[in-house]
C-alpha cells in the first residue's frame, strides 16, 4: 500500500462541499496509510504535543544522487490518522531543496482545516510539522 498522492487529497477536500463529507474523507485517507512498522512504535518516533498517540518515522533516501525524504506515520485516532496521511503525503519523496520551499501551514489553511479541525487536533498536527522540520534541519 502506498500513500495517496497529495494532489488527489487536495482535489478530494476541495471537491466536497460539507464538512461532514470532508471528515469522512480524512478518515478514509487515514485508512489508506501503509502499515506502520511495529518496531517504530517507540518513544523515539512518538510525537510530543499530540493528544492522541502519533508516531512518525523519517529517513533520507538517495535517488539519482539526490536526497529525498521518506516519511511514514500512524495514530491511534481516526481523524488524526487522516491528518498523519495528509502530512506524510505532503512531504513524502520531496527533495531537501523542495522541502525548504514548502509551506504546509498555508496549505492547511487553504484546505479549510484551520476552521474545521479542533484546536487540539490542529495543535497536534503542527507538532507533527515541527517534528518534520526538526528532522529536515539536521
Amino acid at each position: 500500500m502506498t500513500l495517496p498522492n497529495f494532489a488527489d487529497i487536495q482535489d478530494t477536500l476541495t471537491f466536497l462541499d460539507s464538512w461532514e463529507d470532508r471528515y469522512g474523507a480524512i478518515i478514509d485517507f487515514g485508512r489508506a496509510l501503509p502499515p506502520y512498522p511495529e518496531d517504530k512504535r517507540s518513544d523515539a518516533h512518538k510525537v510530543p504535543g499530540c493528544a492522541s498517540q502519533v508516531w512518525l518515522h523519517m529517513e533520507w533516501v538517495v535517488k539519482n544522487n539526490t536526497k529525498h525524504l521518506y516519511i511514514i506515520g500512524d495514530s491511534d485516532a481516526f481523524i488524526v490518522k487522516g491528518l498523519v496521511c495528509i502530512l506524510c503525503s505532503f512531504y513524502n519523496n520531496a527533495t531537501l531543496e523542495t522541502l525548504q520551499n514548502l509551506n504546509i501551514e498555508q496549505t492547511f489553511a487553504d484546505l479549510g482545516l484551520n476552521e474545521h479541525i479542533s484546536k487540539q487536533r490542529a495543535n497536534g498536527f503542527f507538532s507533527m510539522v515541527e517534528r518534520v522540520k526538526m528532522f529536515i534541519a539536521h
